[in-house]
């Protein structure tokens, strides 16, 4: 029997999400817990997964588009079912799709199409979404603008991966239905160099009306606006302070070292930030107070620890969270943190995995930077900043040696946690670090 797919809550209190592909085309079966579609939030790509077999009867969403939550995506049906009406199908389910009249068809859902930074179409806070009819290799086409008295068409898909790459949708040669640019045209393009970079009128450097220096706006992404509100909204309402603190590393390079002896290849390797997010882990559980959260309503405190790690990628700043930190060995969670880092680099994180944690580690040490304070990552109560091993004079029994020394430092938030609960912990990770056996006990 023809039932709706709708755009799930992937994420708690989201309100809306980009549909950013269908993963089956229609009149496809799938079979349960395949994936039908690929959503994007603010912070991940998940996948919509199928609860039971069944088959795509139509997709009322093309990709690209921003749908709210609740809203139908698509008619799904029962393994090998046909429907010769499908507009009736959906009229009983309380879907209207009214015909265009010219090859196109729109659902009664709330949907818009996600605005382009470049200028083009985009109809946002629209009822009604005119798609094309089929869907050609999973590529739904939409108009761009006209230039020079020709309109290019393109999916909004092909349109994305052709700004990332700095072409000219307009140069590109379309392979779909009227010469549509679809994603396979962009991507051959970047293969072979066919296409001319982009030098429009939004993107082009531009004198400021001072006459000042040139400078080129870059839009802002779901991603960095959604970076942007939830670290400003920490640094307003959260009361940080800070606690540094200065670490003699030499017994854990060496235990890290040793460690890795016989290791080849990065698999199965630990690194320093492993060890750190470990220490990290066995800290909370000597100071369970640390180990916590602000609530409006009280303190939440955890039994198990789970550490958030902040990852940098080409889309923005990810903090996946690392489960169940000491109760892992450090194998097991060198091994979590490399595919939690992989997966948040091509973009294939669920949102549960960005969900949780009470503390975050971030660590700058690789390109250098010495000691820097983060901002923490509401609602978890701290963030741990690490910098760069760096070999500087030390004093050990009178006498001034080479030692190897890491500045870190702790931002915490002031509502759950007091400052001394924090130097406790401060001090129980120094030991740690600087007692390394410790970490694996």
């Amino acid at each position: 029997m023809p039932r709706l797919l709708r755009m799930p809550e992937v994420a708690a209190n989201m309100v809306e999400a980009v549909l950013q592909e269908w993963a089956v085309p229609e009149n496809a079966p799938f079979a349960a817990t395949d994936a039908i579609a690929t959503v994007e939030t603010e912070k991940a790509v998940v996948d919509i997964e199928a609860e039971s077999d069944g088959v795509v009867l139509r997709a009322l969403v093309p990709g690209g588009t921003s749908v709210e939550v609740g809203a139908p995506i698509a008619l799904l049906g029962d393994p090998g079912e046909q429907v010769p009406d499908v507009e009736a199908a959906l009229a009983e389910l309380g879907v209207v799709v009214p015909s265009t009249g010219s090859g196109h068809r729109s659902t009664g859902s709330t949907t818009r199409e996600v605005p382009d930074p470049e200028g083009g179409t985009a109809n946002t806070d629209t009822t009604e979404v005119q798609t094309e009819a089929r869907a050609v290799n999973g590529d739904h086409d939409v108009a761009g603008e006209p230039v020079d008295g020709q309109r290019t068409f393109a999916s909004p898909l092909a349109r994305r991966l052709a700004r990332e790459a700095g072409l000219l949708v307009d140069t590109i040669r379309g392979t779909g239905p009227r010469g549509r640019v679809l994603r396979r045209d962009v991507e051959a393009a970047v293969a072979d160099g066919r296409a001319a970079p982009a030098s429009n009128g939004d993107a082009a450097p531009a004198a400021d009306a001072a006459g000042g220096a040139g400078y080129t706006d870059v839009p802002h992404t779901r991603m960095r606006r959604a970076i942007a509100d939830r670290l400003s909204q920490s640094k307003q309402t959260t009361p940080h302070f800070y606690l540094r603190a200065t670490l003699r590393v030499d017994r854990l390079l060496r235990l890290r070292a040793e460690i890795n002896d016989g290791i080849d290849g990065s698999d199965g390797r630990v690194s320093l930030n492993d060890l750190v997010v470990k220490a990290v882990g066995k800290a909370h559980t000597m100071v369970p107070e640390m180990n916590v959260t602000w609530r409006p309503e009280a303190v939440r405190q955890y039994t198990g620890v789970d550490v958030a790690v902040a990852v940098a990628t080409d889309r923005g700043l990810l903090t996946p969270v690392v489960r169940g930190v000491d109760t892992l060995s450090l194998g097991a969670v060198a091994a979590s943190v490399r595919d939690l880092v992989e997966r948040a680099k091509s973009g294939r994180l669920r949102q549960e995995e960005l969900e949780g944690g009470s503390v975050s580690v971030t660590n700058l040490g690789m390109f250098g930077v010495e000691e820097f304070a983060a901002i923490i990552n509401p609602p978890q109560a701290a963030i741990l900043a690490v910098g760069a091993v760096r070999s500087e004079p030390v004093v050990v029994d009178g006498e001034v040696v080479v030692g190897s020394v890491l500045r870190v430092t702790l931002s915490v938030d002031h509502r759950p946690v007091d400052g001394v609960v924090a130097a406790r912990w401060l001090q129980a990770f120094v030991t740690l670090v600087e007692n390394p056996v410790r970490i694996l006990t």
